[in-house]
């Protein structure tokens, strides 16, 4: 069988073996780079208030030149897939990321904000990269099959993206004991040098690439349909496109808000040394279920799957006043917040490939990765500035208002007649 041969031309077997092959590499990718992730993200929000002091309202600025570094990447990484094919893709998305992490621990020594941030909006191209590793996931997955191909790629994150946060400790002592760093330095090495694992992994395993075999590759030269404006129109003009959008949008904007202040709540009570399991739990509550909200998704459809976040997004919301008292209800509502968003993406990102016709799907991936990453950016920002304001709590009986409008969207999509037949 040549690698690049079409999807059409392979038999079924033929098309299931490579299915397999390519979940395989995918998966151990998304341990290391979730790893990256988590080692680093928790002490964010520590760096900017050491160099702008304790108790600046600007504390979600670090979430957000992460978030907004993912979106802008995703676009960009999406329109390299779509010419070049996801290897190439996922291989200079986990090469930014190195860089930025590199760039951010000079930045953590010489206490430069401008330098911190320039590095996160590099770094922001591993959660891009992971995050588009899903749609891969679905390259040559049968219709039926695509949300649970999304699930086992996800699921795989919950290893690093737990073990990530647990790091952060032995990272910082471990800079400064080597390496002379700040305390805060350390993660960051350590994050860069998992997003250069996960290259590698990806630069000699994700062989054939799965967008080449599927033969979605367009001639050299950037068409009409990769343009931002172009993409986001496609998705826009159709039902399912429009409501999988709205799911993943404010899902995100929810739980990077939310999820980004929790840290500093936590230190602010005096409980910061549980900050880094708390993220933890809420990881897990993101991706541990995820084969199972695969399925889900699957047997009774992505709306339906919507549905059940947004329920679940503004239940974690309503808990938020309680957690503000308790570290053990923060537990649970950080867990819950993270599954809420698993529900709502993978149902999204599903209904999104379900919406769109082949020849514009890897464009309005990435289109819609980036208004994702946006929302989410925008929220960490307007969260730490109602935090200072605020409470923990009333900010998060505020995100639940976000969700509200998605509810009300999944009621009026035809699909919802549909899971309301199934349930």
């Amino acid at each position: 069988m040549a690698a690049t041969a079409p999807a059409a031309v392979l038999d079924r077997a033929e098309r299931a073996a490579l299915q397999r092959r390519t979940l395989r590499v995918l998966v151990s990718g998304q341990v290391v780079g979730a790893a990256a992730l988590g080692a680093a993200i928790v002490v964010g929000g520590f760096v900017v208030e050491d160099i702008v002091g304790v108790g600046t309202p600007w504390v979600g600025i670090s979430t957000a030149a992460v978030t907004a570094g993912s979106g802008i990447m995703a676009h960009l990484l999406s329109r390299v897939m779509r010419r070049r094919g996801r290897r190439a893709g996922m291989q200079l998305g986990y090469a930014l990321a190195t860089s930025g992490g590199l760039i951010a621990c000079a930045a953590v020594q010489l206490a430069s904000l401008a330098l911190f941030l320039s590095g996160l909006l590099l770094y922001g191209a591993g959660s891009a990269t992971n995050l588009l590793a899903r749609y891969a996931a679905t390259d040559l997955a049968e219709p039926d099959q695509r949300s649970r191909a999304m699930g086992r790629v996800l699921f795989a994150a919950t290893f690093g993206a737990i073990v990530g946060p647990t790091l952060v400790m032995p990272a910082e002592h471990l800079g400064h004991a080597v390496l002379g760093l700040e305390p805060y330095a350390g993660p960051w090495l350590v994050s860069a040098v998992f997003f250069a694992g996960a290259m590698v992994n990806t630069a000699i395993r994700l062989r054939p690439d799965p967008l080449l075999v599927l033969g979605s590759l367009e001639p050299a030269g950037p068409p009409a349909a990769a343009r931002f404006h172009v993409a986001i129109a496609s998705i826009l003009s159709s039902p399912g496109g429009r409501l999988a959008l709205a799911a993943m949008v404010a899902a995100q904007a929810v739980m990077v808000g939310v999820m980004a202040m929790t840290p500093i709540t936590m230190r602010a009570h005096h409980h910061s040394d549980m900050s880094p399991y708390v993220v933890s739990a809420h990881i897990a509550g993101m991706f541990a279920f995820s084969p199972l909200v695969g399925r889900y998704s699957d047997r009774y459809g992505p709306v339906r799957s919507i549905r059940e976040g947004a329920l679940v997004l503004v239940l974690a919301c309503v808990l938020g006043p309680f957690a503000d008292l308790s570290t053990l209800v923060m537990f649970v509502a950080m867990f819950a917040l993270g599954t809420g968003w698993a529900l709502a993406v993978i149902g999204g990102s599903s209904l999104l490939v379900d919406s769109m016709p082949s020849d514009r799907r890897v464009p309005a991936q990435g289109a819609a990765d980036l208004m994702t990453a946006v929302s989410g950016g925008a929220a960490s920002v307007v969260c730490g500035v109602v935090l200072g304001a605020t409470s923990f709590g009333e900010l998060s009986l505020l995100a639940a208002v976000v969700i509200v409008p998605v509810l009300g969207a999944v009621l009026r999509h035809p699909g919802a007649r549909v899971a309301a037949r199934s349930t």
